[in-house]
């Protein structure tokens, strides 16, 4: 099993750090070439915009669009959300798309709201999930075939679609590697 890590920008070491405590080989993206063999992909968090323009600039979009189409598992975080959101309101930015979802950019504010709320994630067992939130994105809508996982205050702020797995909040910035398992189960089939 072998999980590729976006790594153009964002909290790229700390979900290799997490990945690695899920027994999976971790490999940080950075050319085309890196994805012919992963089982599935993380996009970190990080500035929305940028990781587009780079995507873009560096050619990685289509390899991505191609590991989605093949049903591997891609999972992302915060900006990574907002990148494979089919439509971010009041935006004109690149976007992967692929999940039937419309986000709101920076929803929960600035970056001194960031907040840590526990969240009842019930594909992640009883046990609160201790969620950090930065200038997060929020999912306003979503489509009959996305599955909400997890809400803060009534908003989505998790969900899953097939292959694709999205959270506004960082998991690779806590000890709990739980949403990491999860996603790797969903690389291997589950």
């Amino acid at each position: 099993m072998k999980i590729g890590v976006l790594a153009i920008q964002g909290a790229v070491r700390e979900h290799v750090t997490a990945l690695q405590k899920c027994g999976v080989d971790v490999v940080c993206v950075k050319k085309a070439k890196q994805f012919a063999d992963l089982d599935g992909l993380v996009i970190p968090g990080g500035e929305s915009t940028t990781i587009g323009k780079l995507l873009v600039r560096f050619q990685l979009a289509e390899p991505i669009l191609r590991l989605i189409a093949q049903g591997k598992a891609v999972y992302g975080t915060c900006a990574g959300l907002i990148l494979l959101a089919a439509r971010v309101e009041g935006s004109e930015q690149f976007l992967l798309g692929g999940m039937d979802i419309s986000v709101a950019r920076n929803a929960f504010g600035r970056q001194r709201e960031s907040f840590e709320q526990e969240l009842s994630i019930p594909v992640l067992g009883k046990e609160p999930f201790p969620a950090v939130f930065i200038r997060a994105p929020l999912i306003k809508s979503y489509g009959s075939k996305v599955q909400v996982l997890a809400r803060c205050n009534d908003e989505v702020v998790a969900a899953r679609q097939d292959n694709l797995l999205v959270s506004a909040f960082h998991p690779e910035l806590t000890d709990d590697a739980r949403m990491h398992s999860y996603f790797v189960a969903m690389a291997k089939g589950n």
